[in-house]
């Protein structure tokens, strides 16, 4: 059965893929789909900023002080508030804890921006790993965050091409924007009921 997702992203960096999220949600593009909020560490992130300008809800949770429990005991208080049933880490630079993960089973998506297995818990360095390793292909995988770093089940995954010629820049671009269809996909086909839910 369909159900309204009522999504938290959270965000440590630029927030360039959430941006894809806010345009589709202005277009009505998400059906289905409510962002609630968006959660950051980083009070400074630009993320947050791309959330004020189109009146979406931020929120930040400062870490100082707090061991990793103590920091998503808050996190979670703030999902359960706002009837969160999906979160989604975009450039999200904390390592989740069970405190979350038994709280969301199957809930917490990340996307990491590459064809996982291949160069899990890597995330700036990984483009230059891939031209260094003479990859013929790359891509973006959007997967269940278990206990594990970068290990849980794909939700979807997606190939883009390494051509010749290619710089850590163009691959980035590419594979970013790779990353924002995967996401909007996944998240009309969890709204629509068309994938398996608490995997």
């Amino acid at each position: 059965m369909p159900e309204q997702v009522h999504l938290a992203v959270f965000a440590s960096t630029r927030g360039t893929d959430l941006q894809a999220i806010l345009d589709a949600q202005a277009q009505g593009e998400l059906p289905g789909v409510l962002l609630k909020f968006v959660l950051s560490n980083k009070p400074e992130c630009y993320a947050l900023e791309r959330a004020r300008l189109t009146g979406v809800k931020t929120v930040v949770v400062e870490a100082q002080g707090k061991t990793r429990e103590e920091f998503d005991q808050e996190c979670l208080r703030v999902c359960e508030e706002h009837g969160v049933n999906l979160i989604l880490l975009i450039g999200y630079m904390r390592i989740i804890s069970p405190v979350l993960i038994g709280a969301y089973p199957g809930r917490i998506w990340n996307i990491h921006p590459s064809l996982l297995p291949k160069y899990p818990g890597m995330d700036t360095d990984v483009h230059r790993a891939v031209l260094e390793n003479k990859e013929s292909e790359s891509g973006c995988t959007l997967h269940v965050v278990d206990e594990g770093v970068d290990t849980g089940s794909i939700v979807l995954q997606e190939k883009v091409s390494v051509v010749a010629g290619e710089t850590v820049e163009s691959l980035k671009a590419k594979v970013q924007a790779k990353e924002q269809e995967v996401i909007l996909k996944a998240l009309r086909q969890f709204a629509a009921g068309n994938m398996e839910k608490g995997r």
